[in-house]
């Protein structure tokens, strides 16, 4: 999947970039006609635990799926983002059956 990666007020390192990339990758097992994703990395608030939050943004047919996680770490944000993404794109794909 074509995905495009922004980190805002940082720059994010190679491992991170890849992380998101094969985590995002492993949507098309769900839902086989994603377009493309966006990936918006943010640092809110230094001084809180929870201060990492992923946006993810992916674009099917028809519509734009979205999803906001915060967490520790980017790595947890961006499961918690990848479990509410393929719960989004199951029910998706339903509808589209459905109809």
């Amino acid at each position: 999947m074509k995905l495009q990666i922004q980190s805002v007020h940082f720059t994010a390192d190679q491992s991170l970039l890849d992380f998101l990339q094969r985590k995002l990758d492993k949507l098309d097992t769900f839902f086989d006609r994603i377009v493309s994703g966006e990936v918006i990395l943010r640092v809110q608030k230094p001084e809180s635990h929870d201060n990492k939050l992923v946006e993810v943004k992916l674009f099917v047919p028809g519509a734009t799926l979205f999803c906001k996680e915060e967490a520790g770490t980017f790595e947890t944000a961006t499961d918690k983002a990848v479990e509410d993404m393929k719960k989004q794109l199951i029910k998706y794909k339903e509808k589209l059956i459905s109809y």
